[in-house]
């Protein structure tokens, strides 16, 4: 008897762990839009590969903005109200003075671009959210009161991708714009969350998706063509891609001697571990596998926010 209590037991303790897996929702981070930080003049200059780009200064947005803070916690507190892990942005904003992009310049023999993370790539990174959610939002005059009008957009973290849009109004009132917009977003969220949950769905069954990029230093005798045990290495990574991929799912959309491109390439969620997968972890994998024999290859991983990494052969 004490025998089938125990499993009864332990029977409702399993259908509750796979209830509480299927319920599981993406972790979410939140920022203002690019179109929010323009309007308002938060923005500075970032140099992209030796070209001047204007970017979003969340730093400032964060410090000088008084709503921005209020905003933010009251459309967090929406979401984490129907399950979704919330990253708190502008605490690590201000840990890593994100105004200031790593240099990591590095020459290579494809392209002789450098490589190198944007802020908001660094920023990503650091947080490790699944979801980029950018937050707009305005207030026009009416008779009865202010009307606030907001777009929520989601992006994929990993590959930037727009997976989810939500707009609307709020009634006409005089309360503070923080409150009315979170009512504004309760009364329009619906269809933005059936998205979300499609998108992560989607995720848990095919991987995510990210970018690998494998390239050569000018100093490494070898290249991509060079054989090992009858292959050539381009053909042997490919192999180990293949078999480290959802459903080997990935593409070769470039390649020469001493570049290969793969995009479209689905990784676990998770390792084997239970840890979170992202671009460095299964481009890391590839570096140790490299090591071994017969290839024994020196390599360096360089790394895109989340989403993107690149393997350069033949030195650290």
């Amino acid at each position: 008897m004490v025998r089938l209590l125990v499993a009864l037991v332990l029977g409702l303790l399993g259908v509750n762990t796979i209830l509480a897996e299927e319920v599981k929702k993406p972790t979410l981070m939140i920022l203002p839009s690019d179109n929010w930080c323009t309007q308002r003049y938060f923005t500075q200059s970032f140099n992209n590969q030796g070209s001047a780009v204007k970017i979003p200064d969340y730093q400032r947005a964060f410090a000088e903005d008084v709503e921005l803070p209020q905003v933010v916690s009251k459309v967090g507190g929406v979401l984490t109200g129907m399950g979704y892990s919330l990253k708190d942005a502008k605490m690590e904003i201000k840990s890593l003075g994100v105004h200031q992009a790593e240099d990591n310049a590095m020459s290579s023999k494809a392209s002789g671009a450098s490589i190198a993370e944007t802020p908001l790539d660094i920023l990503k990174r650091r947080m490790k959210s699944d979801i980029v959610i950018q937050l707009w939002w305005n207030i026009t005059k009416d008779p009865a009161g202010k009307i606030v009008s907001f777009t929520l957009e989601a992006f994929d973290a990993y590959t930037n991708k727009r997976i989810a849009t939500a707009t609307g109004n709020s009634k006409p009132t005089s309360e503070p714009i923080p409150v009315a917009l979170e009512k504004a977003v309760k009364d329009n969220v619906k269809n933005f969350d059936k998205q979300l949950d499609k998108w992560y769905a989607d995720q848990k069954k095919s991987g995510r998706e990210i970018v690998l990029t494998v390239r050569c230093w000018d100093s490494w005798e070898n290249n991509l063509e060079t054989e090992y045990n009858g292959e050539e290495l381009t053909d042997c990574i490919q192999q180990w891609v293949r078999a480290n991929t959802v459903n080997s799912t990935f593409n070769l959309s470039d390649g020469s001697e001493s570049f290969a491109q793969f995009e479209q390439v689905r990784i676990p969620l998770k390792d084997k571990n239970g840890k979170s997968m992202d671009a460095r972890a299964f481009a890391t994998g590839l570096r140790k596998y490299l090591q071994q024999a017969p290839y024994n290859i020196t390599s360096k991983v360089v790394i895109r926010g989340l989403g993107e990494a690149i393997l350069i052969l033949g030195e650290k």
